[in-house]
């Protein structure tokens, strides 16, 4: 990679959220304790699912999946922030960040399609209920989960490899706390024509379609809902999508409002702080939204709970 005046290019600086030295105490204490209870949160998640044989649905598999991504997700970017504050080091070098580049993109696709497949997976059960074991049927859910795993990994691939044919000038720095691919081609000196064309590409293979997909779906849904007559049946098919309809919202309103600001206002603080929203709170908030409003995960997490209890006061009992 060689800038106008061939020299070679062999890092980036992330500015960060903010250069403010008596911010940064703060800064980190805050991420890294939103990093852990997205970890923990979803870990949790994946655990309650595991460890109940009644939990070895479609819908909790998609679950399960999803969030590992997130915890994939939000790794790909906070621990290497989360380093910087610490060290005050801002570098980031190009290998480093076409490996950010990738991974980011590459989960952030893997919600898009989870999201998606969890959507026809309510579509199924709401609105064909008598056919929903035949439709969902175990090879039919391991295709959907590993036909989003690749099409994320070659997607990525696709976007982070253009990258490599662009020259760079010598300003390098990156007014972001990882390697945003938008930010990355601002800074490039050679054409970026086949980017951009890959990067809408992207966009509307990985963006526009599956969220047309779920709004279709919760068409058909919110259609099928309001031709059951009895209030509490009309309830019960609600509270079975509300969960999920509730991490779509979050997650497509937030990945929205990136674009948006960064649309509006380039570089701005705005754009920032939605990114740390898309990147880090929405992670976060998965957990709480699938532990609070479903009553199969609270169950399972009270019986592992309950579980690890009374080992520990079993424990206790035998060594006094």
């Amino acid at each position: 990679m060689k800038a106008g005046n061939d020299t070679q290019i062999s890092e980036f600086l992330l500015l960060g959220i903010s250069e403010e030295p008596e911010f940064q105490p703060f800064l980190f204490g805050l991420f890294l304790s939103t990093y852990l209870v997205t970890v923990l949160g979803n870990l949790l998640i994946i655990l309650a699912i595991s460890s109940d044989s009644h939990l070895h649905t479609p819908m909790y598999l998609f679950l399960s999946n999803l969030s590992f991504a997130d915890i994939c997700f939000t790794s790909t970017t906070v621990p290497k922030m989360l380093v910087d504050i610490r060290t005050q080091s801002k570098i980031i070098t190009f290998a480093g960040c076409l490996t950010q580049i990738f991974f980011f993109v590459a989960f952030g696709c893997l919600d898009n399609l989870l999201l998606t497949v969890m959507a026809y997976d309510r579509f199924v059960a709401i609105c064909h209920p008598l056919h929903y074991t035949v439709i969902m049927n175990p090879r039919l859910c391991r295709l959907l989960v590993l036909g989003s795993w690749c099409i994320s990994v070659m997607v990525s691939l696709l976007e982070t490899l253009t990258i490599l044919r662009l020259s760079f000038c010598t300003n390098m720095e990156i007014p972001h706390f990882f390697c945003d691919v938008l930010e990355i081609l601002k800074l490039a000196c050679s054409e970026t024509l086949v980017n951009n064309i890959v990067m809408y590409f992207v966009t509307i293979a990985m963006g526009v379609f599956p969220l047309s997909g779920i709004l279709y779906s919760y068409s058909q849904i919110f259609s099928s809902i309001l031709r059951v007559s009895p209030a509490r049946g009309q309830h019960k098919a609600i509270s079975t999508c509300g969960s999920h309809l509730s991490v779509v919202t979050l997650f497509y309103g937030t990945g929205l409002g990136v674009y948006l600001s960064s649309a509006a206002t380039p570089s701005s603080r705005t754009s920032l702080m939605a990114s740390v929203m898309y990147t880090m709170v929405t992670p976060m908030l998965n957990p709480f939204i699938y532990s609070l409003r479903n009553r199969d995960i609270k169950g399972s997490l009270g019986r592992i709970l309950l579980r690890a209890t009374s080992l520990n006061t079993g424990t206790t009992a035998k060594l006094s």
